[in-house]
């Protein structure tokens, strides 16, 4: 699949939270594979200890730790897995960092996983039943896809085996409409679909009521929406008016009057094709889409929005 990415030039192809995910999931993986294959402690095999530890088991079975819940995002089944689970987090994950900041972005990719798990925890034993683990980033991932559907919905994305492309939008309810169809009549192919409906659950719920919960993460992110700073103000030197001049040595000069009073502007720090761009400028757009999503706003809005954010 491709999301044509083309739009982020300028911008780092790997963010730090997308390639700290990258890595340790990589790096999780080469661990049980090639570090921990063959080894026994008492004669169990260690990986085994492992996944009994930290890949996500039904909370009937016994073996299910709290931890685990965000563990089981890290661990994957085969090479298959990690690559292609690995390849939609790169593609889809990298433009929304650079958009929302890397704190922003960890903290929604995480609360995903974690709504995935709750919701196949859930769902498992009506389904199934059976005493299996779950591990695997599929339902964080799945978060992420369906914010960038909500973000970008008239992006397009070529999807195997349709080499046409498709709004974003419509991509995403094809996926689930998939995931819901295989969960509920293809109940012994080995794959979570309710954790990855989970993840989607998840994403849509931060999307649409996580607004309170993301602002106090904004405050310390680095992207886009951290911009909004209402109680700091940057200055530079050419912002402070120069004081009048003395008109004699002992007489103090008249106080300016209201019409001479410099006004107050935010000073500028975006220019997007020439056109300097404020700060109450970005705020409108940031409300904007708070108030009816990104696809509400104009071409030109939408452009400010990716330009301003290759500049931060």
């Amino acid at each position: 699949m491709s999301s044509f990415f083309g739009q982020g030039r300028g911008l780092s192809a790997f963010p730090p939270v997308i390639k700290f995910l990258l890595i340790s999931n990589v790096a999780v993986f080469l661990f049980q594979s090639l570090m921990l294959s063959g080894l026994t402690l008492d004669g169990v095999p260690i990986d085994n200890v492992v996944t009994q530890m930290f890949a996500l088991w039904p909370v009937e079975s016994g073996l299910f730790f709290p931890w685990q819940v965000l563990s089981y995002q890290f661990m994957h089944g085969g090479l298959g897995h990690l690559f292609f689970n690995m390849l939609a987090l790169w593609m889809f994950g990298m433009e929304l960092e650079h958009l929302w900041g890397s704190r922003r972005f960890a903290v929604y990719y995480l609360l995903c996983g974690i709504a995935a798990a709750v919701v196949h925890l859930s769902v498992h034993p009506l389904i199934d039943g059976s005493m299996v683990p779950t591990i695997g980033a599929s339902g964080s991932i799945m978060g992420v896809l369906l914010a960038f559907g909500m973000t970008y919905p008239d992006r397009p994305i070529m999807m195997f085996p349709l080499f046409f492309p498709i709004p974003a939008r419509i991509f995403v309810m094809i996926y689930a409409g998939f995931d819901l169809l295989n969960g509920l009549m293809n109940t012994s192919d080995g794959v979570a679909h309710f954790a990855h409906l989970g993840g989607a659950l998840g994403g849509y719920l931060l999307m649409k009521f996580g607004s309170g919960l993301m602002q106090r993460v904004d405050q310390r992110s680095g992207g886009l929406y951290a911009s909004r700073r209402p109680d700091v103000i940057d200055v530079e030197y050419r912002d402070i008016p120069t004081p009048p001049a003395y008109t004699s040595r002992f007489r103090s000069p008249e106080p300016p009057t209201v019409h001479q009073m410099p006004a107050r502007q935010t000073p500028t720090r975006f220019v997007v094709n020439g056109e300097p761009v404020s700060q109450e400028q970005i705020d409108g757009i940031l409300d904007k889409i708070s108030s009816g999503g990104y696809h509400g706003l104009s071409e030109r809005e939408k452009n400010i929005l990716f330009e301003v954010s290759r500049q931060l």
